[in-house]
């Protein structure tokens, strides 16, 4: 019985620790992200960054919620209400932020190679923070809703139903993605287009229909964990922790390798950020 004890002690502490590990270090990389942002003014007036910027400030906190959630699951075993409502909250509402922002990421970037002349206009840095307000309202007042309705009348139909809606919601992003990755890619082709801008465009929509993927993918993590439990029944801590990492934790790498290595621009300045503060630090 103690050694039972002891190796699910063991396998909770590892588990942790991988989470957490994990969780720091994406959140640490993201960070020098945010900060390389904030610190040099370039990046203020183009809505580009500015979408970007709250992409992975959400993931930031998305991965933070994510992670205590996996802590707070093997250390607490009853957990203060009101807390563990507002932990879902955060939690269910950057989840579809998460997707919004891919959406208006693709926009943005269709916009800027198919309609030049008018992006400008369009997509002005007022209007990029109009659409963010908007973003986050949008994906706060489901998760709002489901929670009130759930404490409320806890309807059977209520998982049923929010499942249909995410399917609609996920499916409207889509359509947005594919919609501006074949325009992009017949700009591309066209011969009074930027060439090498439309590719970079068209590979940067690609990378975000492939995030989206993942983020669609822990939604199907109940299903994969259900059929693994009929092959690997003894398994089963395992391949949660597994599909957990792979689809909450890994995909929020994902953002700045989209941008923090492929964009020349930010990645200019995040090695002139990183090179004054390790000076800074020498300095010292």
């Amino acid at each position: 019985m103690d050694t039972i004890s002891t190796n699910l002690t063991i396998d909770a502490v590892i588990k942790n620790f991988v989470s957490v590990f994990l969780g720091v270090t994406i959140n640490c990389i993201n960070g020098i992200l945010v900060l390389t942002f904030f610190k040099f003014q370039i990046f203020y007036r183009n809505p580009r960054y500015i979408l970007y910027v709250n992409l992975i400030i959400n993931d930031m906190i998305m991965l933070s919620v994510s992670v205590s959630l996996q802590v707070i699951s093997y250390t607490v075993f009853v957990m203060n209400f009101p807390l563990c409502c507002l932990l879902l909250l955060i939690s269910m509402s950057t989840n579809k932020n998460t997707t919004l922002n891919l959406a208006g990421m693709a926009i943005e970037r269709y916009i800027a190679i198919c309609k030049p002349l008018h992006h400008a206009q369009l997509c002005t840095v007022h209007r990029t923070y109009i659409l963010l307000c908007l973003m986050w309202i949008v994906a706060l007042i489901p998760a709002l809703s489901d929670i009130f309705i759930l404490l409320a009348t806890r309807p059977r139909a209520f998982f049923s139903s929010s499942i249909c809606y995410y399917t609609l919601y996920v499916s409207f992003v889509s359509f947005i993605l594919i919609y501006t990755y074949v325009r992009v890619l017949y700009a591309a082709k066209a011969a009074n287009t930027d060439k090498q801008s439309a590719q970079k465009a068209q590979k940067t929509i690609l990378l975000h229909g492939v995030q989206l993927l993942l983020c669609i993918l822990s939604y199907f993590s109940p299903i994969v964990n259900s059929v693994l439990s009929v092959y690997f029944p003894n398994s089963r801590t395992i391949y949660l922790f597994v599909t957990y990492i792979l689809t909450n934790l890994l995909p929020r790498l994902l953002s700045p390798l989209i941008y923090g290595i492929r964009d020349q621009t930010f990645f200019k300045y995040i090695k002139m950020y990183l090179l004054s503060w390790i000076d800074n630090i020498m300095n010292e």
